[in-house]
């Protein structure tokens, strides 16, 4: 039971078990069983049981809307061949029709847990300081002006600005932004943002429903509404084959005067093959992508996918690998070679828990460098850190760091280091013993397959691509030069990326948008398509997107392309299949050559073929 929970709901599960109990007696109803026991025709149930909720459906369709359905013709052919006597006839249309059914609604469930967890992100208590010292209250209570204390672990609770102290805050759920940032006194800070270094004092700015993480809720929940389900590819068609059956049943019958012709013919022109079309090819290549890791949560996304013109890539952990890694290290005297430079460094910084000073540690460690422990350490917020190793004094962090302690950087220095910045490197400078000795850089490196899928998306499926990321410009311009990205939109907020992304659908482009981080839920939630990395994606991003890459490889992104124009062609090379035979069953029909027994049994021919051709996508690789 749990196994099926997965993948039915309620509905679903009571047509499930009314679909196989319908079989089984349509079943004993061909092989004549239980005529001597059963007082009607055993296909009577299968009538009752799938052709009734098709009848209600279809019936409510056209009072209520004037809508004209698949179901609305199988409902007249359903009634017809029951009329006439033709009980397996109607039970066995209703039976298929329902498979259809089943098949579809299979592939269109979607997981909403995703607002929740966003939710969660939010404490719910904040410290308040008070005339008789700190105290823990409910953040529902807490209102604009109010201070709040936050120490070093813990999770902002507001909207605020610092008023007090200086730290460094991961903010990676908001904007995005790979490597955390330095704030102090006047700067802004987000809820469920991480203090990740000192103890700030804030006053809150914005609570409850005005607060950063609020507007998160709500765009992902209003992006979700507006999305509108895709129209099946029967029903789209519905408005031809209905009028066209009548039609020919009509003319049939003037004809001949022979109702079970008539009859036969409805029973023949019934959808049941074009039912079958979309939801089995989109079911194999759900399947299909599953085994590449590839999550698709519903036929609409697949179906979707294989028609996008744009995609919007986030940059942290999609195009890179959302994490700061040292990229190079120069030395600036002879005395000090860059390896001694490296080995010092990550010396001093092998205390330190910021992001930059991990990664010097990591380096040195690649390097087989012997690291050694400082004998003193001090930590400087916003600037780096001064610490002693050996008998060498090492201060390591940015231009300030080194001003504020008498260390002179040259005019040639200065000029090397707005170059790196401008490529999207952080550099971070190393001082010994008074003065400069090197320089080590720091940025997040792109993944290794990034420029080579952009390639192939930009040239083999003709896709616009730019980059949306919350971002500085050099950072973001760096990234997009290597990966071959001509448009870039840097220093997006969650509100911006949507914004972008409603801009260009606005012009009549099929957006999709490829992300990981909370900050990108929205955006990933307002596109045609979203697109979540999932192994180093937040749960939230996940739960927002239509598809999820449970690796990391950007690889997978035109394998998928390539996999969903596959099952939209095999989707049209089914309606094409189902249609031919049911024609030419048409005009056995008319010609007597076929009654409505055998009229519905040659016209499941097309089903069979159908689900055939459909599975044939479960061995399909793309092409690179």
């Amino acid at each position: 039971m749990a196994m099926l929970d997965r993948y039915l709901d309620r509905s679903d599960f009571i047509k499930l078990i009314s679909t196989v109990v319908s079989g089984i007696f349509l079943v004993i109803s061909w092989l004549g069983w239980l005529k001597e026991v059963l007082p009607f025709d055993p296909a009577l149930v299968a009538i009752v049981l799938s052709g009734v909720p098709i009848l209600y459906i279809a019936g409510e369709g056209i009072i209520k809307r004037f809508d004209i359905t698949a179901g609305f013709l199988v409902s007249i052919a359903l009634i017809a061949a029951a009329a006439i006597g033709e009980y397996f006839a109607a039970g066995e249309v209703a039976f298929i029709m329902m498979i259809g059914e089943l098949l579809e609604n299979w592939t269109v469930r979607k997981a909403k847990q995703g607002v929740e967890k966003l939710v969660r992100l939010a404490p719910a208590m904040a410290r308040i300081r008070t005339e008789n010292g700190e105290c823990e209250i409910p953040v529902a209570v807490v209102r604009v002006g109010d201070v709040l204390l936050v120490k070093p672990g813990e999770t902002i609770p507001v909207d605020g600005r610092i008023i007090n102290g200086q730290t460094t805050i991961d903010q990676a759920i908001i904007t995005g932004e790979s490597l955390p940032v330095d704030k102090a006194v006047n700067d802004e800070v987000y809820v469920g943002t991480l203090n990740r270094m000192g103890t700030i004092e804030i006053t809150a700015t914005k609570v409850g429903e005005d607060t950063s993480l609020a507007k998160l809720v709500r765009l992902v929940k209003e992006a979700e509404a507006k999305k509108a389900p895709v129209v099946r590819v029967a029903d789209r068609w519905a408005t031809i084959i209905v009028p066209a059956a009548l039609i020919c049943s009509i003319v049939v019958y003037w004809l001949t005067r022979d109702i079970t012709r008539a009859v036969t013919i409805l029973v023949v022109f019934c959808p049941c093959a074009l039912v079958l079309a979309t939801p089995t090819a989109i079911m194999a290549g759900i399947g299909n992508a599953s085994r590449k890791g590839i999550l698709i949560k519903s036929g609409e996304a697949l179906e979707k996918v294989g028609s996008i013109d744009l995609i919007a890539f986030d940059k942290t952990g999609t195009i890179t690998c959302g994490k700061p890694e040292v990229t190079g290290v120069v030395s600036l005297t002879r005395d000090y070679p860059e390896e001694i430079v490296l080995q010092l460094a990550a010396g001093a910084e092998s205390f330190s828990e910021h992001p930059l000073g991990r990664a010097i540690v990591m380096k040195a460690r690649e390097s087989s460098l012997s690291i050694t422990d400082p004998d003193g350490f001090q930590l400087i917020l916003g600037r780096g850190i001064i610490a002693t190793v050996g008998s060498e004094q090492i201060m390591v962090g940015n231009l300030d760091l080194l001003r504020n302690n008498d260390v002179v950087c040259s005019d040639m220095l200065l000029q090397q280091i707005s170059i790196l910045q401008k490529d999207g490197k952080t550099v971070m400078l190393v001082a010994i013993n008074g003065k400069t000795a090197g320089m080590i850089m720091v940025a997040d490196r792109i993944k290794g397959s990034a420029s080579e899928a952009i390639q192939e998306l930009k040239t083999k499926y003709d896709l616009e691509v730019l980059l949306l990321t919350g971002d500085n410009w050099n950072t973001a311009a760096a990234i997009a030069g290597q990966a071959e990205i001509d448009r870039i939109y840097a220093g997006q907020l969650p509100e911006g990326k949507v914004a972008v992304i409603k801009e260009q659908m606005n012009q009549g482009k099929r957006v999709c948008m490829i992300g990981d981080g909370v900050n990108d839920a929205p955006a990933l939630a307002t596109a045609a398509v979203g697109i979540a990395m999932g192994v180093l994606g937040s749960d939230i991003a996940i739960e927002a997107a239509d598809i999820a890459l449970m690796s990391d490889d950007i690889k997978k992104i035109p394998e998928l392309i390539g996999l969903a124009k596959k099952v939209l062609r095999t989707v049209t090379q089914n309606v094409w299949i189902s249609m031919s035979i049911n024609f030419g069953a048409i005009v056995l029909a008319a010609v007597g050559m076929m009654g409505p027994v055998v009229g519905a049994l040659a016209h499941n021919l097309g089903s069979v073929l159908v689900v055939l051709h459909s599975a044939a996508i479960l061995r399909y690789k793309a092409s690179l």
